[in-house]
């Protein structure tokens, strides 16, 4: 990974530098495959409708580095010269800007695009931090070159996202969903992160106002399980920081990575979510496969018909309230998201080992966000980080060495249910509330804990604003259900496959496994 300056710009037919908002929107408002919204701002319909982790690829001669596919460096430089050779025909888009504003830590970065997917380089250019100097001399650490109407024969649906992490440079070729813009540059980040010493975390972060002083929460989970409700959700006047990844460095300081936010639209609700409805429907933002009858009309935030992968960019300017990251405290706890149907309680309060071998499990159900392969499955994803680009070893031991250095706790949070899915009358929901509350009472440090007899673990005892235990302690309604036996298979089942997963990284701390070997 280089920590310095790379020139890298393609010779595209032409190329138009840092174009202002107002001239990414007229350019996005004449794509044919935009309309205009109610809200005065754009809706986008794209092909691709998800990120292609199977056309994603680490370019290197050394598969032994990474946990991800990988394509060797001659054939990252065939693609390159492919890609170049279409872009001298093109007219592209530059977007530079920073990952990150702190002085100490930002990272230079730039997108090159196609013109004719502008509304790319517009949500691009929301997520950047800008600062003077981005002008002709800007030198970028990480560059992202994508051109969506290059088939990339060979690979998984003509497809290809080629990373190579030496030269900082992130090859697209053949999607036109912008995740694959921002999730390219990330990946990168990625590796400069645990370069330094730290972790990258697919997290939100907030910052909530307690008698005791203001605390720093980071939210950890898969896309589409709760990470931006849960970070966007206000409890005493709380503002959010970072929506979807932030740097966790050693002593639980925190280091953000974007100005914006890229949100999932699908059932989003003006009562239920305020902030970001407010925000997803304001002019400035940029809306992708979100349902929408007609050219000026409203858009159906519940209609899944095209996907449920409906996505809003916005920036934070736009929420009207946020808390600079440079502002932000040491991290006081860390939520790892788990949206479950089964036994995992609303909330488990973890000890190191324990929080390090959840977090490398990364369990939950799988949304329209990784594609239909992953839509409602159980799924188990170290991190909960489908982006980090080494050796998920790595993952967990580092994140056990920074639990270690900090003072903050790890919490297990399910936002999905107890008891059985969606249209299971013996199953309870834990709503928006629910996980309201229990982020109000993590921060002031209200709740009381007893430890559970099956995964050592501590659970719930009391909870203010929660008055369901079968909720806190799911044992309990499978007990009154007459469903202990299912109960005990679920447990065994769980402990089995939970160390038959972890085993299979080598290098992983051996405390970490042991964790799980509870009961």
């Amino acid at each position: 990974m280089s920590q310095v300056a790379n020139p890298y710009t393609p010779a595209a037919h032409s190329l138009r530098r840092n174009p202002s908002q107002a001239e990414l929107r007229a350019l996005t408002a004449a794509m044919p495959s935009t309309r205009l919204t109610a809200y005065d701002n754009y809706n986008t319909q794209t092909k691709v409708l998800a990120r292609s982790t199977e056309s994603t690829y680490i370019v290197t001669d050394d598969p032994s580095m990474t946990s991800s596919q990988t394509i060797s460096r001659a054939e990252g430089r065939r693609i390159g010269e492919l890609q170049e050779e279409h872009l001298r025909q093109q007219r592209a888009l530059v977007i530079d800007g920073y990952i990150g504003n702190d002085p100490e830590f930002r990272c230079p970065a730039r997108l090159v695009i196609d013109e004719r997917w502008a509304n790319i380089a517009g949500m691009q250019d929301h997520l950047f931090f800008k600062e003077a100097d981005s002008g002709a001399d800007f030198s970028p650490w990480f560059t992202v070159v994508y051109t969506p109407g290059l088939v990339a024969d060979g690979y998984p649906k003509g497809r290809l996202i080629a990373v190579d992490l030496e030269a900082g440079v992130t090859r697209v070729l053949n999607s036109d969903y912008f995740g694959e813009s921002k999730k390219g540059l990330l990946r990168m980040w990625n590796q400069l992160v645990y370069e330094r010493g730290g972790l990258a975390l697919h997290a939100g972060c907030k910052v909530i106002p307690t008698a005791a002083g203001p605390r720093t929460l980071l939210i950890v989970g898969l896309s589409g399980t709760g990470k931006t409700t849960t970070t966007f959700t206000r409890q005493n006047d709380s503002k959010p920081v970072q929506d979807d990844f932030v740097a966790l460095m050693p002593q639980g300081r925190v280091y953000g990575s974007e100005n914006g936010c890229f949100a999932k639209t699908y059932a989003l609700s003006q009562e239920d979510e305020p902030t970001i409805y407010g925000a997803v429907t304001s002019p400035v933002a940029y809306l992708e496969n979100v349902s929408q009858q007609q050219v000026g009309g409203p858009v159906d935030f519940f209609d899944e018909s095209y996907t449920q992968n409906g996505r809003a960019v916005f920036p934070m300017e736009a929420l009207g309230w946020s808390e600079d990251a440079r502002q932000a405290p040491p991290v006081s706890a860390l939520l790892i998201l788990n949206r479950n149907d089964g036994i995992i309680p609303a909330v488990a309060r973890l000890s190191v080992d324990q929080a390090a071998a959840y977090f490398m499990l990364g369990e939950t159900k799988g949304t329209a966000a990784g594609g239909a392969a992953e839509a409602g499955k159980s799924l188990r994803v170290p991190g909960t980080n489908p982006f980090f680009p080494l050796l998920h070893a790595q993952q967990g031991n580092r994140f056990r060495e920074l639990h270690q250095s900090g003072r903050f706790q790890v919490y297990l949070l399910n936002t999905g249910a107890v008891g059985g899915g969606d249209g299971d009358s013996n199953a309870k929901k834990v709503r928006i509330p629910h996980s309201s509350a229990l982020v109000k009472a993590i921060a002031e440090g209200t709740i009381s804990w007893e430890t559970d007899p099956d995964f050592g673990y501590e659970v719930a005892s009391s909870v203010p604003g929660i008055d369901d235990l079968e909720l806190l302690q799911p044992q309990r309604l499978y007990h009154r259900q007459g469903r202990d036996a299912e109960h005990a298979a679920i447990v065994e089942r769980l402990r089995r496959e939970r160390l038959d997963y972890l085993a299979g990284f080598p290098g992983l701390n051996d405390e970490l496994i042991a964790a799980i070997r509870v009961g």
